[in-house]
């Protein structure tokens, strides 16, 4: 694989720390303290399931979301927080982007009707794919340095 600058195990390092700031800003700039007081981040969700077209968006989110809100609201915020330090700094990067890609996708079907979400969540789960598939912790990695998912 010819590449400019890095070479290609490099350049996936970089993908893949890309994708881990992007989790890391999607923690930054939820307000906190409106997820975990309010609960506004659980019900705006609870809103959006509430109309969603496919009946099994409305039930999963009434039997697993809704009766545990404060539990979830802190199990998403969370979740983000993990994923982008697991990510930028290559520690479990193989569980990361498997748990990374399931998030998007739950993000991409309980919004299946927002097109302004679509995309970001679309890109992010192609990037966890990609990372995965070339085990991009191979380069710029605490896996790597402790010799895990060789």
């Amino acid at each position: 694989m010819r590449t400019i600058w890095l070479d290609g195990a490099q350049w996936l390092a970089v993908l893949r720390i890309g994708l881990g700031l992007w989790w890391l800003e999607s923690w930054r700039h939820k307000d906190k303290k409106g997820w975990f007081e309010r609960g506004t981040g659980i019900a705006w969700a609870s809103d959006v399931a509430g109309k969603h077209r496919w009946t099994v968006v409305r039930t999963g989110f009434e039997k697993i979301v809704a009766p545990r809100p404060k539990a979830m609201a802190y199990l998403v915020v969370y979740a983000e927080l993990a994923l982008g330090l697991g990510l930028v700094t290559g520690l479990l990067t193989p569980v990361a982007l498997v748990a990374g890609l399931l998030l998007n996708l739950l993000y991409l079907v309980l919004m299946i009707h927002d097109w302004a979400e679509q995309g970001q969540n679309a890109m992010m789960a192609l990037i966890s794919l990609v990372a995965l598939f070339a085990m991009s912790w191979q380069t710029w990695s605490l896996d790597r340095a402790t010799g895990l998912f060789l």
